[in-house]
């Protein structure tokens, strides 16, 4: 295998995995359970070397290029940076363990869930890598129609429901999504002569600041649909809770994190004056999703539902951090999505563990777990001390550079987000404390089994990964700073706001008007008057931005 050709492996080995299963029989239901995971497992170790290999710079590396549709400018080209290497990697990690962790739940149409999930692998890594727009939008769809299937053919009794709520909201977004993509394509050729769905030759074109406004709300709808940010997270806790276990993991653990990888790829430096414009929007929409989300949760008794709206709050730490402009909210925005993959993700895998052996998903139905299943109780608390940013495991990391970013820009979301981390630690104990720990008030809970070797050799990877991100954050942080450096100075190169006539007015509760605010701050525009108007006055800001960032970025 040439090295020029990893990423291509990545991405298709699963659809020809998936293409492969449809010649098995359907009653060889262990030899397809049996090919899948090691098809998943062979995927996962491709993806050693990209991690071995990759060099701690902001340029792509394993970069293929190949012209599809010439007429149009469409390219086959994906690459790998510091922001979609670690992604890719928790995509990798999780897909076999979702796989071993639904061996003994799926029994029905074994053959098309195990189709549908390598399918969905191949929609997933197509998604993170692609540097073509209608290369990625393709991917975007793909990764809809397999999660589609298996919310609405192994989920609960509200599958179809669930399904379909899910489906709606978010090809309503991919829609607008490709108005979008359409506009900025031929805006481009209308300039330039050349049609290019090019990421990265699209990224130094910007868009008239009407078009912008329009363009970024198209993409960000999308995104914040996926997110899912308040108020379009409605059709989550539906599809978590209906979902079968290892749809569950990925959906929260991978899918999700879609959303925001989008904002911080495409929407944010296609759209650099328009995202600062909207940025004190976003940050009270990202403040409030933390807080309601840790509310809600707090008044769940389906405990699956509970995780569910838990994902909610922590997805709002991640939009805090990426709108807070500065570069540790940066880093530890893409650090929590790592964290949540990996919390939550574990989190759905032990509810799914325990209802198999119960049936039921009340909390009420528990109490004494502790007592009946110690092995289990105990790796419910690890995670859950994970999830909520225990200091020395993973989750703190990403939350302390979040909160640490905030303060540097708006004070007041830094605050809030804290009260958030507050909410978090008392739901989540809170759970502990009636899941686990008291009396065996139950007869059917005495009698429980254990975790089981399989159950063990699930759990065991996560719990190694807690802990390694948990103490040394290093390797990773180097890893993604200079793409996320890199990131930053693309939109700050483009990031004078837009004249009043073409942005909301931002109330002064949420920013004071000033013609000096310090740019790194990502105050509200100025009005247009108050602008630079030669070339070498508009580039001052870019110049002091960049040499701030270089200044802080040694945590």
């Amino acid at each position: 295998m040439s090295e020029s050709h990893i990423l291509a492996w990545i991405i298709f080995l699963p659809l020809a995995g998936a293409g492969l299963l449809m010649f098995y029989p359907k009653d060889q239901e262990e030899a397809i359970r049996r090919t899948a995971l090691l098809v998943a497992l062979v995927v996962a170790g491709f993806c050693v070397p990209l991690l071995t290999g990759f060099q701690s710079v902001a340029n792509l590396q394993y970069v293929e290029k190949l012209s599809w549709i010439p007429a149009w400018g469409v390219e086959y080209h994906v690459g790998l940076d510091g922001i979609s290497l670690f992604l890719v990697l928790l995509t990798a990690f999780l897909i076999p363990l979702a796989i071993l962790a639904s061996w003994g739940d799926i029994r029905e149409r074994v053959k098309e869930f195990h189709i549908f999930f390598l399918i969905l692998e191949t929609g997933i890594m197509g998604a993170l890598l692609s540097m073509d727009l209608f290369l990625f939008y393709i991917f975007w769809e793909l990764m809809l129609i397999p999660m589609y299937f298996i919310i609405g053919v192994w989920g609960g009794g509200r599958r179809v429901y669930a399904a379909l709520k899910f489906v709606l909201y978010t090809i309503i977004g991919s829609l607008l999504m490709l108005v979008a993509i359409l506009w900025v394509v031929l805006s481009h050729q209308a300039e330039t002569g050349r049609m290019t769905f090019n990421l990265l030759i699209l990224y130094e074109h910007q868009l008239p600041h009407a078009a912008q406004w329009w363009c970024f709300l198209a993409f960000g709808l999308a995104f914040a649909i996926k997110v899912p940010i308040f108020p379009f997270h409605t059709w989550l806790p539906d599809a978590h809770t209906e979902a079968p276990t290892a749809g569950s993991v990925i959906l929260a653990g991978v899918l999700l994190k879609m959303g925001t990888y989008g904002f911080l790829r495409f929407a944010m430096p296609l759209f650099p004056q328009a995202a600062l414009a909207a940025q004190p929007y976003i940050l009270v929409l990202a403040v409030v999703g933390i807080i309601y989300g840790a509310l809600v949760a707090m008044m769940q008794d389906d405990v699956k539902r509970l995780v569910a709206y838990s994902s909610v709050s922590h997805l709002g730490f991640v939009m805090l951090g990426l709108f807070s402009l500065n570069i540790e909210a940066f880093q530890g925005s893409l650090y929590q999505m790592l964290n949540h993959g990996l919390s939550t993700g574990a989190l759905f895998l032990l509810v799914g563990m325990i209802y198999g052996r119960r049936h039921t998903r009340l909390i009420a139905d528990y109490g004494g777990l502790a007592r009946t299943v110690p092995l289990f109780a105990a790796s419910f608390l690890f995670i859950t001390l994970s999830s909520i940013g225990l200091p020395g495991l993973n989750g703190f990391v990403g939350e302390f550079l979040i909160l640490l970013g905030a303060f540097g820009s708006k004070m007041w979301t830094a605050i809030l987000g804290g009260l958030g981390v507050v909410l978090g630690a008392f739901y989540m104990l809170w759970l502990c404390q009636r899941f686990l720990f008291g009396p065996v008030t139950h007869a059917e809970n005495k009698g429980l089994r254990d975790l089981n070797l399989r159950e063990g050799l699930t759990l065991i990877p996560i719990f190694f990964l807690v802990i390694y991100m948990g103490v040394s954050p290093k390797p990773l942080l180097d890893r993604m700073e200079p793409s996320l450096i890199k990131a930053l100075d693309r939109m700050t190169a483009h990031m004078e706001p837009l004249p009043v006539e073409h942005s909301p007015q931002m109330h002064s509760w949420m920013e004071p008007a000033s013609e000096a605010s310090p740019p790194e701050t990502m105050g509200p525009p100025a009005p247009a008057a108050a602008q630079p108007e030669s070339s070498e006055m508009a580039a001052a800001p870019k110049s002091e931005i960049v040499h701030k960032i270089e200044d802080r970025v040694d945590l």
